[in-house]
C-alpha cells in the first residue's frame, strides 16, 4: 500500500507517471550526546513574552524525542507549564535556580 500523504506532496503540481515517487527532505536527528558530555545553559527571558517570565535551557544535542523527555521532567518537578520550540525547552517561570540543580542531579554536570 502506498503512502499517499498530502503533506508529503506539497509544491508538486501534477504528476501523470503512476510510478512517480515524490521526494522529501528527510533529516535526521542527531544522535544524542551522552549527558556529561552536553553543555546546557539556562536563562531567564521576558522580551517578547507580555511581560510574563520564561526560564530557557538551550544547548541541548540530540533527538526530539529525548529533548521533549527531559522538558517533561524539568516541568514536571517545577510543577508548571513549558513547551520544546526550536531546540530549546521553556519552562514558565523564573526557576533557573531549580532547573540548574534539577539537571545536575539528572547528570549534565556541565550546566551554567
Amino acid at each position: 500500500m502506498k503512502k499517499n500523504d498530502w503533506k508529503d506532496r506539497l509544491n508538486v503540481v501534477y504528476s501523470t507517471n503512476p510510478d512517480f515517487a515524490y521526494e522529501t527532505e528527510d533529516c535526521e536527528e542527531p544522535e544524542t550526546l551522552p549527558q556529561n558530555a552536553q553543555k546546557l545553559r539556562v536563562r531567564i527571558e521576558k522580551n517578547h513574552r507580555g511581560g510574563k517570565t520564561v526560564t530557557i535551557v538551550s544547548g541541548f544535542i540530540g533527538s526530539e524525542g529525548d529533548l521533549k523527555e527531559l522538558s517533561k521532567l524539568l516541568k514536571t518537578k517545577c510543577g508548571v507549564g513549558g513547551s520544546v520550540k526550536d531546540g530549546e525547552l521553556l519552562i514558565q517561570g523564573e526557576f533557573k535556580e531549580k532547573v540548574v540543580e534539577l539537571l545536575k542531579k539528572e547528570g549534565y554536570t556541565r550546566t551554567k
